[in-house]
């Protein structure tokens, strides 16, 4: 029954010992060519899925999925700022779980070879049809076209097959069967015991608006791995990234023999929400979310007795302690705050710089001094069309716009405005939605502007009494507000020591001294762990053993032999 799934594993099997390898010495590694022209389809495969985005707009989008009980439609473009005009269909909850429930068993009873051959193969045709899925990102999350193609192409499978590395190394633990045996007395004892890894239920797996991909691909193929059902639940302004994937498993579930309802799409509106009901459903039994630390939070507490991997937000530092030079600092800073118009969980927010000055070659400059070259940095890109496109790319939703707005007003009040935002011209989409960053000045008294996630290209310049006071504040913003990621700038190695061990402790990952051309904030798969647990910027990492290993459970029989 399951020869089919099992001669696609042994097609995909020389890849995934690769990303098993690659797992254990965290070098670079990856499975797809990063940049479009190293596609396989050539400039044929782009030219042709953009004539097929073009063709889709103002129309149904079909899955052939049960319980529809209507139409949604909603999203609209961030570059031309007009509605996609594509409906899809709107499913009844209820139903999603039955059929769900109803493909588990087939699934489960699956050899764990034969459910990553079909996740493998997933993941080969979603690599085939990437530049549809850039597409898709590009016009509904508003990344640029680079961005789509290799953030929420190439490395978001990546990050999926490092998922399921790690769950094949799970379950590969468990052997099928063993013999047992051991004196009692005068007697030997020999059991035969076998072992069946057992899929927790219905997983819920909940997709952000901005990089939609990137975290539903390990959950989705995580979960599928070890034999769970999925329920993908899109944000209503990004719908079209996960539609193409869901479509994508269904076909190639059908063709490998099982049933398709193992992957559904449940959609709803702002208007009348989903999510509550679909975290505390009876048969849900594993919850993915992604999105605002607000919500994450409601659903970490409510999702029990469902287990629960999260990532919210990120309040992410940057120190300034003391610099070889200055402006490769700055313009890697510039870049890495710009990159996306920060839209991104690891964007740089909070920059702490001692009151005496960073120390450098030269002598010390002054939080001022500083502040004015990172907002020049700035200005830099969004001055150059050639640059402000592909970095800044689009804003994703009108409520970032509001917010700058309100931070800009209290920066303004609270403390000096260093580099005010306001939209660009996109060099291809006269119409995009565009903001250039905000950057402002404060001390430390205006800690409740800065505190938390300000979500969108705003960044602070926070002046501190000293450099010791510039470290603790900075890891009390991970450790309160939730960081993913930090950077410190040092040429004191115990300076650097002592930073590595604070950020530790507060749960956040540290890049230290980095200049160049690589975005400061970008996470490599096999290599790179993403979100520690640790604060409150999630309790999962992309990607570990903990990641998987709870998705299934073991049970035994055992007889004497």
């Amino acid at each position: 029954m399951h020869a089919p799934a099992l001669s696609l594993f042994d097609r995909h099997r020389p890849a995934l010992e690769q990303a098993r390898a690659a797992c254990r010495s965290r070098g670079h590694f990856s499975l797809f060519g990063e940049t479009p022209d190293r596609h396989p389809g050539g400039s044929a495969a782009a030219e042709a899925a953009a004539l097929a985005f073009r063709q889709q707009l103002g129309r149904a989008f079909e899955l052939g999925q049960p319980g529809t009980v209507g139409r949604i439609a909603g999203e609209v473009s961030p570059y031309t700022r007009e509605p996609l005009g594509i409906d899809y269909p709107q499913a009844d909850p209820d139903a999603l779980f039955a059929a769900a429930r109803a493909a588990l068993p087939q699934w489960a009873a699956a050899p764990p070879q034969a459910r990553l051959g079909v996740c493998m193969e997933i993941v080969d045709r979603l690599y085939a049809g990437v530049f549809a899925t850039a597409q898709a990102v590009m016009h509904t999350a508003g990344q640029s076209a680079l961005m789509s193609y290799a953030g929420s192409g190439t490395n978001a499978l990546d990050r999926g097959v490092e998922a399921l590395a790690y769950a094949w190394a799970a379950m590969s633990d468990v052997p099928a069967e063993a013999t047992w045996e051991r004196r009692f007395g005068a007697a030997t004892i020999r059991l035969n015991k076998r072992y069946r890894l057992v899929p927790r239920g219905v997983a819920v797996c909940f997709a952000c608006a901005t990089f939609p991909t990137w975290n539903a691909y390990p959950a989705l193929l995580a979960n599928l791995a070890t034999g769970n059902p999925v329920i993908l639940k899109p944000h209503p302004g990004a719908i079209l990234p996960m539609a193409l994937a869901v479509r994508t498993c269904r076909e190639v579930l059908a063709a490998a023999g099982y049933s398709p309802d193992l992957v559904t799409l449940c959609l709803d509106t702002p208007e009348a929400p989903l999510g509550k009901i679909l975290v505390t459903h009876p048969q849900t039994a594993i919850v993915d979310f992604t999105g605002s630390a607000r919500f994450g939070a409601w659903v970490e507490a409510n999702a029990p007795p469902a287990l629960c991997y999260s990532e919210t937000s990120g309040v992410n530092t940057v120190v300034i302690e003391s610099v070889e030079a200055l402006e490769p600092v700055v313009r890697s800073l510039a870049t890495t705050m710009s990159l996306f118009s920060a839209q991104m969980c690891t964007s740089p927010q909070n920059v702490y710089v001692p009151r005496d000055g960073i120390r450098c070659a030269g002598g010390r400059i002054g939080a001022d001094e500083f502040g004015a070259a990172l907002a020049a940095a700035m200005a830099a890109i969004a001055t150059d069309p050639r640059r402000a496109g592909p970095i800044m790319a689009a804003i994703q939703s009108e409520a970032t716009l509001s917010l700058i707005d309100a931070m800009a007003e209290q920066g303004a009040r609270r403390g000096r405005v260093l580099q005010a935002s306001s939209s660009y011209a996109h060099p291809e989409f006269p119409a995009a939605r565009t903001r250039t960053p905000l950057l402002v000045a404060v001390g430390t008294e205006a800690r409740d502007l800065y505190e938390e996630e300000r979500f969108g290209p705003i960044g602070f310049v926070i002046e501190t009494a000293d450099r010791d006071t510039a470290l603790r504040a900075a890891t009390e913003d991970a450790r309160l507000g939730g960081g993913i990621t930090a950077f410190v700038y040092s040429t004191d190695e115990a300076y650097l020591e002592r930073a590595e061990t604070d950020y530790s402790r507060a749960g956040a990952q540290l890049t230290c001294n980095l200049t160049g051309p690589m975005p400061l904030n970008f996470a490599a798969a096999y290599s790179d762990y993403h979100v520690t647990g640790l604060n409150p910027a999630g309790n999962a990492t992309l990607t570990d053993l903990a990641f998987v290993s709870s998705r299934f459970r073991i049970t035994q029989s055992r007889r004497p032999v």
